[in-house]
């Protein structure tokens, strides 16, 4: 009977909780300056209970969702209570939230069919193909006819490197399409590198609309994609004029040619085309689901996680060389005992090392150099920092990735490397083997990682 009453009165505080969610705050227990700003304020009060209304609508609309919408929310509260007493900063920070919490909850109610369609996908094909369920996915749901594509052409002059947009009907492109893009001027999409042009139909109305991709040099080596409508006569930019001088100008997304793991499919999906746009870490695909005519403020995503299985080649490869040689048992041991530290689920990046990797001797280099193995590149992902003994010696070792790049025939494409703790000597870089497996797909709504897309 005690029991059964304890559970009764959990239930009954989980629903005062859940009530106090979605009504506005307490304040009969409101205790730091923020919560005390909130009660005796009446419009800011009104704001914290449409809030917390909407949050719990949201939660409740996609429960798949919730642990990533509450962290989210976690940093919001964060970065609210930086505000303190000041009301204007309040008011600003709780509509911000607000409106974004209210176009999450629209996205969600529109979108959930077909992420919860996405997810089921991929969890029945994991279990046929735990490597690759995603891939399996897209593949199935990729566009693959009505499509017709052309390219960019080089001057007529053979010394000049420059192209442009063709100047006669490409093969695939219909003479009334032709006319249309004449009219449209999409030469000038062209003006900031080689494009390739596709023409496919992006909202269902039988008209072929226009995808434009656009390779852009400089550091990240980007490919920004952007999108045109069929309107009548003509093909109209989805955007404002494109301009990759500003980030992504009007571009619906960017592949980052150097180092990013990112990539895109074209699907359909309950009768609608989705880019599909996969922007991918160690253990982790992010599918965002983007809207190929409309503006993406938030965007409903797919979750895949992965765990790996490592291991040390016995037989190492000198990618520069192509010579190989073999490791010795003890090394071999050593190396693979070093290895099983090293998350295999989530990078770690250089993290929050509490200990020295390896003992700090009475001289020599800071203490600083035996955290860590040291600042990392954008070219590649750290997974995570370990210590490393081989003949009594110490070494501080590192395994790194291209932030989950991975095949089939090679599988994940990682290396473990090792220094001294006082920088003196060659670094010693070994190879690492990685096959994964899925573990889960979710569903989320919310801002698309990165800056390159709109």
């Amino acid at each position: 009977m005690y029991i059964k009453g304890r559970y009764m009165l959990s239930a009954c505080a989980l629903l005062l909780t859940q009530q106090a969610l979605a009504t506005g705050m307490d304040c009969t227990k409101a205790a730091s300056p923020v919560e005390k700003t909130l009660c005796a304020n009446t419009d800011l009060y009104g704001l914290d209970t449409q809030m917390g209304s909407t949050y719990r609508e949201l939660i409740d609309s996609i429960p798949q969702a919730q642990p990533e919408l509450r962290k989210a929310q976690r940093i919001w509260l964060k970065n609210r209570d930086q505000c303190a007493e000041n009301i204007e900063c309040l008011d600003q920070s709780y509509r911000e939230r607000l409106q974004s919490l209210q176009a999450q909850r629209s996205v969600a109610a529109a979108y959930k069919p077909v992420l919860e369609d996405l997810r089921q996908s991929i969890q029945a094909a994991s279990h046929g193909d735990a490597e690759f369920p995603l891939e399996k996915v897209l593949d199935a749901l990729a566009i693959k006819t009505g499509t017709s594509t052309f390219s960019d052409v080089a001057d007529d002059d053979s010394s000049s490197d420059e192209t442009h947009f063709p100047k006669t009907t490409p093969k695939g492109v219909t003479q009334d399409e032709w006319q249309a893009l004449s009219a449209s001027k999409i030469e000038g999409a062209g003006e900031s590198g080689n494009s390739s042009y596709t023409l496919m139909d992006l909202d269902g109305d039988g008209l072929r609309d226009l995808v434009v991709d656009t390779y852009t040099g400089g550091t990240g080596l980007f490919s920004y994609v952007e999108t045109y409508r069929r309107a009548g006569e003509i093909f109209v930019r989805r955007t404002a004029v494109f301009n990759p001088e500003t980030s992504s100008g009007s571009a619906l997304f960017s592949i980052n040619g150097r180092g990013a793991n990112q990539s895109v499919d074209w699907i359909k999906v309950r009768g609608n085309v989705y880019a599909a746009y996969r922007n991918s870490y160690y253990g982790v695909d992010h599918l965002y689901l983007l809207n190929p005519l409309k503006l993406n403020d938030v965007v409903p995503t797919v979750i895949v996680n992965y765990r790996y299985q490592l291991s040390i080649p016995k037989t190492q490869k000198d990618e520069g060389s192509g010579a190989t040689n073999t490791l010795s048992p003890a090394l071999h041991k050593t190396l693979t005992q070093a290895l099983s530290n090293v998350s295999k689920t989530e990078a770690k990046d250089i993290g929050d090392q509490r200990q020295p990797l390896c003992p700090i001797p009475p001289t020599g280099e800071g203490e600083g150099a035996y955290y860590g193995f040291g600042p990392g590149h954008y070219t590649f992902e750290i997974v995570g920092d370990t210590g490393v003994v081989i003949d009594n010696e110490c070494f501080i070792g590192r395994m790194v990735d291209w932030f989950g790049g991975y095949s089939a025939k090679r599988g994940l494409s990682a290396q473990f490397v090792l220094r001294k703790p006082d920088f003196e000597g060659v670094e010693r870089s070994y190879q690492v083997n990685g096959r994964r497996r899925m573990t889960e797909a979710s569903i989320s709504i919310g801002k698309v990682e990165g800056d390159n897309l709109d």
